[in-house]
């Protein structure tokens, strides 16, 4: 089929207008392939409240974003939740000076630039998704969509609400936009 740019088209994500080429702090959320719930699921841990309890494919997605974080010395990531069918971080990234300032996302198609918004989420769903489909034995089969939420986070107030929403996120799995 010859390209039809009405057709054959993909909505951006990324914010219009927005310097992408500096250091700063993102709010991710990773979505499995049809919402399924690969990861684990939600219990109550006898303390009155509810947690993801984390499968071994859970564990795996847990890990490598641990992992991502300490392969570049100017990423760190904050604080993160595994749910059953999603997961949710906040990343951060300095400049070579260690300061904050905003979160870099500049690519060209088929040039992919290191320390990037879209480098670091492809280099974990790739990772993640290789390991599982190992565990699996179904190579490439995939385990996340096709692409990812992210946020710009441009002031305290809104890192500490979205930070509060991450670490509550098992409590309101039912009211949840990504409960199936």
């Amino acid at each position: 089929m010859k390209y039809n740019p009405d057709i054959h088209h993909c909505r951006s994500i990324r914010l219009k207008g927005y310097d992408y080429s500096q250091a700063g702090l993102y709010f991710i959320t990773i979505c499995t392939q049809n919402r399924l719930c690969l990861f684990g699921e939600i219990v109550d841990d006898g303390r009155a409240t509810t947690i993801c309890a984390l499968n071994e494919y859970g564990r795996i997605a847990e890990k490598e974003w641990i992992k991502t974080s300490k392969m570049r010395s100017n990423i760190r990531l904050d604080v993160f939740v595994i749910m059953p069918n999603h997961m949710h971080g906040i990343i951060e990234i300095a400049d070579g000076r260690g300061t904050m300032h905003r979160a870099p996302t500049v690519e060209q198609f088929g040039k992919p630039t290191s320390n990037t918004i879209p480098t670091i989420i492809r280099g974990y769903k790739s990772s993640v998704t290789k390991q599982i489909n190992i565990l699996r034995n179904q190579p490439g089969v995939p385990v996340w969509q096709r692409n990812y939420y992210e946020h710009i986070i441009r002031d305290e107030k809104s890192y500490y609400q979205i930070s509060e929403y991450i670490q509550t996120n098992s409590l309101k799995w039912q009211d949840d936009k990504y409960y199936v």
